[in-house]
């Protein structure tokens, strides 16, 4: 080796540790810089407070979560009210959640953790918070969930490769960002589905005092009423034959309607309300709930409402009150009262709204005519034809006589003379023992 190759090698050497220094220390800076972020707040100073809309989006699916005169609305379902406590839930976990562990990621890998941007399958969920004036305060991407393995065998005695628990997700903070984060929150509950996000509160229909069902077909309609709380149910012009079922009845004391989904734009030709069965239930607190229901639809009705309440003003005194407790009687009806307004101004709110409201929780009582009477016992065929005598000489209508026996004789020596006539039996017999 002359000194020429030999300057060459050293510089190549040279050239050779310095690059590899400098991937040392960019590596070394990366890893610092993850590092800082485990442990930290994953959106750092949010401000929860300052945020007036939420827009979810996963591909051509996408909601707009509103305040608008200070309750959170749902723009999709035409600003029906939100879930509050979903919507607050999740605002509190996006801005008190940390970094458990962060990797430096490209563009390219963004699909690996579902967090690609676009409609794709490996496409993330991407959640942005604005202000009132529409400007994005913070912005969250979610990928991909990261799975816990359970230690408990599988049910089906197999090894589940699927099997285990959420227990975080992939995350980014921004489309533009390259760092993905795993964190300890999964956010299952956030998706970009309208009715996911509805107030599901609704109407509670309680010490039904009547029910009154109107059906296209006359002869299915029926009313029912009773007088006390705990009074029977009777049947408005039953006929002789027809008889009130107290099992069927018995569960027409309340009804709670529960809806999965608000109808926008309805038009009542379509879902059967232009031809409604009509639901009227009253109740002993004098309200009055009117629904309109059309056709049953994968187990829903859409369903119209209206509510109205006939509230006295004031207490008729009882027959033997004392007047000692007239004060405190008159500061419970006055109490009552109160929560009775406050319920009728409530469920007033629903009317404006069509509803996909569950079958199930209308079949206490959604029920047709004949399903309130009791079944009718069918009678056990009559063969005209007549049952054979038991005793084919005797009369089966009559009692056999009883015969006496007489006295042994004994037989009579073979001779060629006639044989002796038999013994006639005695014309006075004794009665059958009873």
């Amino acid at each position: 080796m002359n000194r020429k190759q030999f300057v060459f090698l050293l510089v190549l050497v040279a050239v050779v540790g310095f690059a590899g220094w400098l991937l040392h220390q960019r590596g070394e800076s990366a890893w610092h810089s993850s590092s800082k972020a485990v442990g930290q707040k994953l959106l750092g100073d949010f401000q929860i407070n300052d945020v007036a809309q939420i827009n979810i989006k996963q591909g051509t699916n996408e909601v707009n979560l509103l305040k608008k005169d200070d309750l959170w609305r749902v723009r999709e379902r035409d600003d029906y009210p939100a879930n509050f406590s979903e919507i607050g839930d999740f605002l509190v976990k996006a801005s008190e959640v940390k970094v458990v562990q962060t990797d430096e990621v490209g563009a390219s890998q963004a699909g690996k953790y579902q967090l690609a941007i676009g409609a794709g399958t490996n496409s993330a969920l991407v959640v942005s918070f604005k202000d009132k004036g529409d400007k994005t305060i913070k912005s969250l991407l979610l990928g991909k969930k990261h799975m816990r393995k359970s230690n408990r065998p599988s049910p089906m005695g197999m090894d589940d490769m699927d099997s285990g628990f959420p227990d975080g997700r992939y995350v980014k903070t921004g489309p533009d960002a390259t760092v993905v984060a795993l964190i300890s929150e999964p956010f299952a509950n956030v998706e970009p589905q309208p009715e996911k996000w509805l107030n599901k509160d609704f109407v509670k229909i309680e010490k039904i005092r009547s029910v009154s069902a109107t059906y296209p077909v006359e002869t299915n309609s029926f009313k029912l009423s009773r007088e006390t709380e705990s009074g029977e149910w009777k049947l408005a012009d039953a006929k002789p034959t027809e008889q009130v079922d107290t099992s069927k009845t018995s569960v027409m004391a309340s009804c709670s309607p529960s809806f999965s989904d608000v109808v926008i734009n309805p038009k009542p030709e379509q879902l059967g309300l232009d031809k409604p069965t009509q639901l009227s239930l009253e109740t002993f607190d004098n309200f009055t709930y009117n629904l309109k229901i059309g056709g049953k639809t994968n187990e829903h009705y859409p369903v119209t409402l209206t509510v109205s309440a006939q509230l006295p003003k004031e207490r008729t005194p009882g027959k033997d009150e004392k007047p000692e407790d007239k004060a405190n009687l008159d500061k419970t009806f006055k109490e009552n009262q109160k929560k009775l307004e406050e319920k009728l101004a409530n469920e007033k709110k629903y009317e404006k709204w069509t509803y996909l409201v569950e079958g199930y929780s209308l079949d206490s009582v959604l029920k047709e005519r004949n399903q309130l009477l009791q079944e009718k016992k069918e009678e056990p065929k009559k063969d005209n034809a007549p049952m054979p005598p038991a005793n084919p000489t005797v009369p089966s209508s009559e009692t056999p006589p009883l015969v006496t026996p007489g006295p042994l004789v004994p037989p009579a020596p073979m001779t060629n003379a006639a044989p002796a006539p038999a013994p006639t039996p005695p014309t006075n017999q004794p009665s059958p023992p009873k």
